[in-house]
C-alpha cells in the first residue's frame, strides 16, 4: 500500500550505505516521513571514502555496470545519471595479466574489438564469443523484465510468455556451471578466466556459479565499463542528496540496537514494528518510533541481533548452511611517479584457477597462495584522486571471509595475515606489470581485512560482498526482503533480493517500495514525470 494509505506515514531505515539511501529517498519522494539512521559518521557504507595525504580512496565499489539501473533509479527520482553524474566510459574496458602468460590482454572498451581480440588467441573463439554474448544479452533482458525488479510475491514472474518458452534453455542455464558453459564456447584458459572473473564480483567461483550469470559478461564486454569522475563518492553524495530533498531526515552516529515490536492482536501469529531503539555517538539511549521499519544493514546482523529469536525469520540456524561468499584484503596504495603499465582496471589471474577458489571456499578454506588479485588505477582517468606526480591503487585480493584471519591498517600496521597478503599482492603486480620498483614508491599504504568488515559494517562472517550467489542463494532461492515475523519489517540491501552490488541495491530499494504500493508486476516500476 502507498503511504496515504498506510496505518501510519513514519519510516526509520536502518543503515545508510547505498541501499538505505536509495530506499529512504523512494519513499520520501511517496509522501513517508523518512528517518535514515546510520552508526558511522558519514553515510556511505561499503561505498565509502579514504582521505590522506592528498590521496581519495573509494573504499569499495569501483565498477559502474548496467548503467539503465541507474538511469531507471534518477528517473524516478525525478532526474537523471547525466544530471547526478559525471560518467566516463572506460577504453580499454580492463587489462588482465596472467601468471603463466608473459604478454597480458588487453580487453578493449568496444564489443568488435574484443570479438577481434577473442579470434587472434584462439581461432573460431571470435565467432563463439558472439554466440555467449547474444545469449547473455536476451538472459539479461529476460532477467530485467521478468525477474530482477520482482519480489516474487505470486507465480505470475515466472508463467510470462517468454518465460516459457524459455524454460529449457533457463533450466540448463541454471543447473550448468558457469565454468562449464564458457568451457563449451572457447578452451584457451586466458579466455576462459576473462569469462569466468565476474563470478568472484557475484561473490562465488565459476564452478559454483550457475551459468545463467554468463549475462554478466554482456554487461562488461558490450554495455561497457564506466566510471563516475570524482570517483564513487559522487554516487553516494547524489543519492545523499536527493534523499535530503525527499525530506528524510538523516541522523549520523545512531547506532540502532533493537527493532521494537507489540505483540499481535488476538487471533494474528505476526508482531507489529514500533520503531527502533539506538545508541548515540555520547552513549545515551534513544527511542524512536515507526510505523515501518526498513532494515538496510547486513541481514545477517540484523536478524540475529535485534529481534528476540522468537521474531527472527532468519534465525543462526538459517544461516550455517548459506554461504557467506568470499572475504578480503584490501590495500589502498599512494604511489610515487606514473604507472603507465596499469589502465584503470587490471586482473591478475594465477594459473591454478580451481586451488585457488578451492582454497577461499572450501573447508577447510585458507588463504590461497599464491592469489588472484584485482587493481583498480582510478588516477588513470581522474587526476582528483591523487597529488600531482603519484598514481592512487586500489587492490583487492579475495580470501576466505573469516574475520579471525584479521584487521587492517596503515602503513603496515595491520594484523600479520592481512599485511603479508597485501605484500604479496604489491609483489604481484610489480613483476607481473613490470613495475620492480613498486614497494618503495607507496607513500601512502592502508590494509582492511575480514576483521574490519565484521566489525566497522556487521559483515557476516567478514564477507566483503554479501552472500554469494550460488544457485540456492539467486534469484527467488534469495533471502526474501520483508519479515515473516515482524508486520511492518522490510529489508534491503546486498544480503536480500536480487543480490550484490550498486545495481541490485539500487532495485532492492525499488522492491521495498512495489511491496509498499501493492506492486506485484515483475519489471521496473513507473519513472517519474520530468
Amino acid at each position: 500500500m502507498s503511504a496515504a494509505t498506510s496505518g501510519g506515514r513514519r519510516v526509520v531505515v536502518v543503515g545508510g550505505g547505498v541501499a538505505g539511501l536509495a530506499t529512504a529517498a523512494l519513499l520520501g519522494r511517496d509522501g513517508w516521513q523518512v528517518t535514515l539512521l546510520e552508526k558511522h559518521a558519514d553515510v556511505g557504507g561499503r561505498a565509502g571514502l579514504w582521505t590522506r595525504d592528498g590521496f581519495r580512496f573509494d573504499t569499495g565499489p569501483s565498477w559502474y555496470l548496467m548503467p539503465e539501473v541507474f538511469d531507471h533509479f534518477f528517473a524516478m527520482l525525478g532526474t537523471s545519471s547525466a544530471e547526478q553524474l559525471d560518467l566516463v566510459r572506460l577504453d580499454p574496458a580492463y587489462r588482465v595479466f596472467y601468471e603463466s602468460h608473459p604478454e597480458p590482454l588487453t580487453v578493449p572498451g568496444d564489443a568488435e574489438q574484443t570479438v577481434a581480440l577473442f579470434e587472434s588467441v584462439e581461432p573460431g573463439a571470435g565467432a563463439a564469443l558472439r554466440r555467449y554474448l547474444d545469449s547473455g544479452r536476451r538472459t539479461y533482458e529476460l532477467s530485467v523484465s521478468r525477474f530482477l525488479y520482482s519480489n516474487f510475491e505470486t507465480p505470475r514472474a515466472l508463467l510470462g510468455g517468454e518465460v516459457l518458452r524459455r524454460t529449457p534453455e533457463l533450466m540448463r542455464l541454471l543447473f550448468r556451471s558457469l565454468h562449464d558453459h564458457i568451457a563449451a564456447h572457447v578452451t584457451d584458459p586466458r579466455l576462459q578466466q576473462v569469462l569466468g572473473y565476474p563470478a568472484v564480483f557475484l561473490g562465488t567461483a565459476p564452478r559454483r556459479a550457475p551459468s545463467l550469470y554468463h549475462l554478466m559478461s554482456w554487461l562488461d564486454l558490450v554495455d561497457g565499463v564506466r566510471y563516475p569522475q570524482g570517483g564513487f563518492t559522487t554516487f553516494v553524495e547524489a543519492l545523499h542528496r536527493l534523499a535530503r530533498e525527499a525530506g528524510v531526515e538523516v541522523r549520523t552516529e545512531a547506532d540502532v540496537t533493537r527493532i521494537l515490536t507489540t505483540p499481535g492482536a488476538r487471533g494474528r501469529r505476526r508482531a507489529q514494528v514500533r520503531g527502533v531503539a539506538l545508541t548515540r555517538a555520547d552513549g545515551t539511549q534513544e527511542l524512536v518510533e515507526a510505523d515501518l521499519v526498513v532494515a538496510a544493514a547486513d541481514l545477517h546482523h540484523v536478524e540475529t541481533t535485534m529481534l528476540p529469536r522468537e521474531l527472527q525469520t532468519f534465525p543462526e540456524s538459517w544461516w550455517r548452511s548459506r554461504d557467506p561468499g568470499p572475504g578480503a584484503v584490501l590495500v589502498y596504495l599512494g604511489v610515487r611517479g606514473e604507472l603507465p603499465q596499469l589502465p584503470h582496471h587490471s586482473l591478475f589471474f594465477t594459473e591454478d584457477w580451481d586451488r585457488n577458489f578451492g582454497a577461499i571456499f572450501d573447508s577447510p578454506s585458507q588463504v590461497p597462495d599464491p592469489a588472484s588479485s584485482y587493481v583498480c588505477r582510478p588516477s588513470a582517468t581522474d587526476p582528483s584522486v591523487a597529488p600531482a606526480g603519484h598514481e592512487n591503487l586500489f587492490i583487492l585480493v579475495p580470501i576466505p571471509a573469516d574475520p579471525g584471519l584479521g584487521r587492517g591498517g596503515e602503513d603496515g600496521a595491520g594484523d600479520p595475515v592481512v599485511e603479508k597478503v597485501a605484500d604479496a599482492a604489491i609483489a604481484q603486480v610489480a613483476a607481473w606489470a613490470g613495475v620492480p620498483d613498486l614497494a618503495e614508491r607507496v607513500v601512502v599504504r592502508r590494509t582492511v581485512g575480514p576483521g574490519d568488515f565484521a566489525t566497522d559494517l556487521n559483515a557476516w562472517s567478514g564477507g566483503v560482498l554479501g552472500p554469494g550467489h550460488v544457485l540456492r542463494q539467486s534469484a527467488f532461492f534469495r533471502a526474501g526482503n520483508v519479515s515473516r515475523k515482524v508486520a511492518g519489517l522490510h529489508y534491503a540491501g546486498s544480503s536480500t533480493v536480487p543480490g550484490i552490488g550498486l545495481p541490485m541495491c539500487l532495485i532492492s530499494a525499488e522492491l521495498v517500495l512495489k511491496r509498499l504500493r501493492g506492486d506485484r508486476s515483475s519489471g521496473p516500476s513507473p519513472e517519474a514525470p520530468r
